[in-house]
């Protein structure tokens, strides 16, 4: 059973920066692709970036692209999300998630969620 979880949310001013960590265990994700998602109270979840395990190509939402990096360590299996020139909007809970196969945009898409960490951008 794929298990992810989520560390290093916080609250943090506007223009700083975070970087989330996602460990994941419970298979080889060699065939995987490793996602990030957020939600905001009264929101949908939305995505934030993936990642192919494979050959680490990624894929960003217009709203953080040039801000934010994924990235992943195949040695200790973690995922990060490296967040700067953070905003207010940026303000959710993120979610790792990972789903069998190529770059997916859509929550549906992904079969396997972590608890989520909180980050808090004030203005």
């Amino acid at each position: 059973q794929v298990q992810l979880v989520e560390s290093g949310g916080r609250y943090v001013q506007a223009g700083g920066s975070l970087r989330l960590s996602c460990a994941a265990s419970g298979r080889t994700f060699s065939s995987y692709t490793m996602g990030w998602f957020r939600q905001a109270p009264g929101k949908e979840r939305e995505f934030v970036a993936a990642i192919s395990w494979s050959d680490s190509s990624t894929y960003y939402a217009d709203s953080v692209k040039g801000r934010f990096t994924i990235s992943r360590d195949k040695v200790t299996n973690t995922v990060y999300l490296q967040m700067n020139s953070l905003k207010p909007e940026d303000t959710a809970v993120y979610y790792c998630a990972a789903r069998r196969g190529g770059i997916a945009p859509m929550p549906l898409d992904y079969a396997y969620w972590g608890q989520g960490t909180q980050v808090t951008v004030s203005s």
